[in-house]
């Protein structure tokens, strides 16, 4: 487990706090996913019933908490400073240590909120919470190549393309082709054995 983790991240912006919710807050996330299941039903996997219902949630938040203080994965959801709204995820999974100092980056913002620079000052926080505290080498993603908005976003935060793939992911019941992208750290420190 890397020291830094210990307890969970609290990371705020000019509009929003970056945070892992509790178990509890479980009503708050379903809300967030119902509300935008169609703006997002082209971008994701077909999701099971269970997905939007409360009891898998709080497992799921209570999973996160875990695979964060495990060194595994860091699931941030991004509320509104204004009224305390859940208005999108920024997600670091599947993080691997040793020679590879990895993890991927997946990310969704609330239909409402698009075209606001929200994600932009959102990942502007937490990419250098990933790159510092974390003390992770490098950050990959992936998009859709129709989505542009993603790529853009990427570009923006100094993601370079390093391949495109056919039939990538299942999304929304079909297979995709993704552009891959990664972000290095150029601060990367060598940890303590």
């Amino acid at each position: 487990m890397n020291k830094a983790l210990g307890k969970y991240p609290h990371l705020e912006t000019e509009r929003l706090v970056l945070r892992l919710p509790p178990p509890h807050e479980a009503p708050a996330v379903v809300r967030f996913l119902k509300e935008n299941r169609e703006h997002f039903a082209p971008w994701d996997p077909l999701r099971p019933p269970e997905f939007y219902r409360e009891t898998y949630w709080e497992n799921q938040l209570y999973l996160a908490r875990e695979n964060f203080l495990g060194g595994r994965s860091m699931r941030l959801f991004l509320f509104q400073k204004s009224d305390g709204a859940i208005i999108g995820a920024a997600h670091f999974n599947n993080i691997i240590r040793g020679v590879f100092h990895s993890c991927l980056l997946g990310y969704q913002l609330a239909a409402t909120s698009e075209g606001k620079g929200l994600m932009l000052e959102a990942l502007n926080t937490a990419i250098p919470y990933v790159f510092t505290t974390l003390n992770l080498h490098r950050i990959e993603a992936s998009y859709m190549p129709r989505n542009v908005r993603s790529g853009k976003l990427l570009e923006r935060l100094g993601f370079k393309i390093y391949g495109e793939e056919n039939n990538y992911l299942r999304i929304n019941g079909k297979w995709e082709a993704h552009v891959h992208a990664s972000l290095y750290n150029p601060d990367w420190r060598e940890e303590e054995i």
